[in-house]
């Protein structure tokens, strides 16, 4: 299956003229500041910091040369994390109760890409008392709205995956995209490895590094109050592989959370993972640099699962699951049970039924191919990247 349609380069010609706001990037960050706040009636008074945070990235996507079709998309993406922003901090504004909204013991699934945290957080997400964000929610968090609404939204979000999909046929197999299923929270988070899955910037890897996440994870906290308010509670099932950098963060933001990490051979999802860059860059770019994303992305792996072993000996005792890739993929009636019992939740028929549905589907992964050697890695680089790792791997499926 090819990576791209023949619609992307008709897209790219159609779309040429709209593109000359690459000449002057500053003139157009400030035109899509405005047409936020516009469109959400909101006010850029109280996330000065998100604004020019976000700017920086906007800059940094325009040193990837976008093509036509790429500048469209980092515009709509961009514009659409600050109408969320300039909506959630409106409600707050307005509805100042909304800060009192406790998260009671939010569950967090993490791990590489590819590890079957997908998997994982549908299954729990999908329980009584449970729940995860929708994809329509994540890009329209807001209190409950009128059916129309909801409906009007909903359309949205499922007309731009159908768009998606048209344009690379490819993505329903690496990571299928529903408005209303559960989502990764990378779509309220607004900074992490998510947005160098469009291209390599090298100035905006930098400046992660230095970045403090604390202010994001309480972004995500009150997207979620959000959310809540007004709604039954329930307790909050999230997923992003980001959150391993983050660890200490998201326990002083969610100190009673739980932790959910997933793990599998590094060789395994390295080649995967690449494959999914290459596939979003083609989205943004014209000519990935293959040899670049396998560096790039050994080196940012390797760095989450280091941060997040790290972080280990100082989260409070029982906040840390882990969990072998097996566990889930292969045999969870029998191991997600006992996962449950760890994360104080109850195991039920309804569950088991569900799972039977869940796991009747195929696991997309096993359509999905991908070869390390077309990123200029080899399995003896990838094992010496990871150090003991793979060996702490092992051990957890015995």
């Amino acid at each position: 299956m090819k990576r791209i349609s023949s619609t992307v380069p008709l897209m790219n010609m159609l779309l040429a003229p709209t593109a000359r706001g690459r000449k002057n990037p500053d003139q157009a960050w400030q035109r899509i500041v405005a047409q936020a706040a516009e469109n959400t009636g909101g006010t850029t008074e109280g996330s000065e910091a998100f604004i020019e945070e976000l700017g920086f990235l906007f800059r940094c996507f325009t040193d990837l040369k976008l093509t036509p079709l790429g500048w469209q998309g980092t515009l709509s993406e961009l514009r659409g994390r600050l109408e969320n922003r300039f909506r959630i901090q409106k409600l707050l504004a307005e509805h100042p109760e909304i800060a009192e909204e406790p998260i009671e013991a939010p569950i967090f699934v993490t791990g590489l890409p590819r590890t079957a945290t997908t998997l994982t957080h549908n299954i729990i997400a999908t329980s009584e008392g449970h729940r995860g964000p929708l994809l329509w929610e994540l890009h329209w968090t807001d209190l409950e709205v009128d059916e129309a609404t909801r409906a009007k939204r909903i359309k949205a979000d499922e007309k731009q995956t159908r768009a998606l999909l048209k344009l690379s046929p490819m993505y329903d197999l690496i990571h299928p995209l529903r408005a209303e299923k559960p989502e990764e929270c990378v779509y309220i988070l607004p900074h992490g490895l998510h947005q160098l899955v469009l291209g390599i910037m090298p100035r905006y890897r930098a400046w992660l590094d230095e970045h403090d996440f604390l202010d994001d994870y309480r972004y995500l906290k009150q997207a979620l109050q959000v959310l809540q308010h007004g709604r039954p509670r329930k307790r909050w099932v999230l997923k992003t592989p980001e959150h391993l950098f983050h660890l200490d963060l998201l326990l002083r933001v969610f100190p009673d959370a739980k932790v959910v990490w997933t793990h599998r051979d590094p060789v395994t999802v390295m080649g995967s993972v690449c494959s999914l860059v290459e596939t979003t860059n083609l989205l943004y770019i014209r000519r990935p640099d293959l040899d670049a994303i396998g560096d790039m992305w050994l080196d940012l792996l390797t760095s989450a699962v280091a941060k997040g072993r790290a972080a280990r000996p100082n989260l409070p005792p029982g906040s840390l699951i882990d969990v072998h890739y097996a566990s889930i993929a292969s045999d969870p009636w029998t191991h997600v049970p006992k996962l449950y019992d760890r994360l104080g939740a109850t195991w039920t028929a309804e569950d088991t039924a569900k799972l039977d549905k869940i796991m009747e589907r195929p696991i997309r992964d096993r359509r999905h191919e991908y070869f390390l050697s077309r990123y200029g890695l080899t399995p003896d680089r990838v094992e010496d990247a990871f150090g003991d790792y793979a060996q702490f791997v092992t051990s957890l499926n015995r």
